[in-house]
């Protein structure tokens, strides 16, 4: 089950699951005139996803967070189906955090989040789950299908599926003169693609085969992620899992206009010596002298993907699953 307008939309249908949509809005930071339309949306989302629960009949719910996951789990509550409760993120969202007062049990990517519960919740740590095409990707054969060498550089800047507007136009400006030492794979997400095409096409023709944009790739993340040397992106729940797999090191960027989840992520990796953070404000001013200086010390860029190779948890997805089998087993028992 998912929002109208989310991102799931799209990627749930693309992987051919069923996705049923639920109307509900956010109440967190969204401001006094938008909260009262905002709550009224959450009773027909409660209406709603009671009957889809009395439908499915399902053994057990997993929530992963998201405005959307409170109705359904209050109607999976009412019908008293196990909840499994997932927190993407170093701390919990808002949502996440009323459903962790009566999920049955909490999944955790770190340790670190235990100390945004209640004292007594059934926590387990199982890491953050990637796709298993991920695990697939190889660096050297990435960099074969691009025809980089061993000793290029790969600089990979990502957007996200919808973009980070201050992270392109950043780059954008240092464009020219970062193409002169490495090469770059601008993922741009799909609101900035026509402005980066047109720079893509102004830039001079002796660095212009170094630039590699795209507005967002989806079966070649694996590719993508295995063959670069430098990560620079915002720090969303996905930097937890995917970047320690691949031991990526990374320049992370949190979203300024939000809550703190982001530099809470941030500060999780900058702590732990797998990247350093740079301020949203700072990026037109820092960001071509933060990439060169660590392209220009390959002991620290090491130092950097041994420590996130160490954050790695390959195995998460199954721990989530078997948590959740478990879970219905319980109930199984119990009833």
């Amino acid at each position: 089950m998912g929002g109208h307008g989310g991102m799931e939309e799209d990627l749930v249908p693309r992987s051919g699951l069923r996705l049923e949509l639920i109307p509900a809005a956010g109440l967190h930071g969204v401001g006094w005139r938008r909260l009262p339309g905002n709550a009224w949306q959450a009773l027909p989302g409660l209406v709603q996803a009671a009957g889809l629960v009395r439908r499915l009949r399902p053994d057990a719910l997993l929530v992963t967070g998201g405005y959307v996951g409170v109705p359904v789990a209050l109607a999976a509550r009412l019908h008293r189906v196990p909840i499994l409760a997932f927190i993407p993120d170093v701390e919990p969202a808002l949502a996440l955090r009323v459903i962790g007062r009566f999920a049955d049990r909490i999944a955790l990517v770190t340790d670190d989040s235990r100390r945004y519960l209640p004292p007594r919740a059934a926590s387990t740590t199982t890491g953050y789950p990637v796709r298993e095409d991920l695990m697939h990707a190889e660096r050297r054969t990435a960099r074969a299908e691009q025809g980089w060498r061993d000793d290029d550089f790969v600089l990979l800047v990502l957007g996200g599926s919808r973009g980070a507007r201050s992270i392109n136009r950043a780059l954008l400006a240092c464009l020219p003169g970062l193409l002169q030492e490495l090469h770059v794979v601008h993922l741009t997400g799909e609101l900035d693609w026509a402005e980066v095409e047109q720079a893509a096409k102004s830039l001079p023709e002796n660095v212009r085969s170094r630039y590699h944009p795209a507005p967002y790739v989806h079966e070649a993340m694996g590719s993508v992620l295995a063959a670069a040397d430098l990560v620079v992106s915002r720090a969303g729940a996905s930097v937890l899992g995917e970047y320690p797999l691949f031991g990526l090191p990374a320049v992370l960027v949190p979203y300024p206009h939000a809550w703190r989840y982001q530099k809470v992520n941030a500060d999780y990796l900058v702590g732990r010596g797998a990247a350093l953070l740079l301020e949203d404000e700072a990026l037109e001013t820092a960001l071509r002298s933060t990439v060169l200086a660590l392209k220009a010390n390959p002991s620290r860029l090491s130092a950097m993907r041994r420590s996130a190779t160490r954050l790695a948890r390959s195995d998460a997805a199954d721990r989530i699953a078997r948590e959740l089998i478990s879970l219905t087993k319980t109930e199984g028992a119990r009833a």
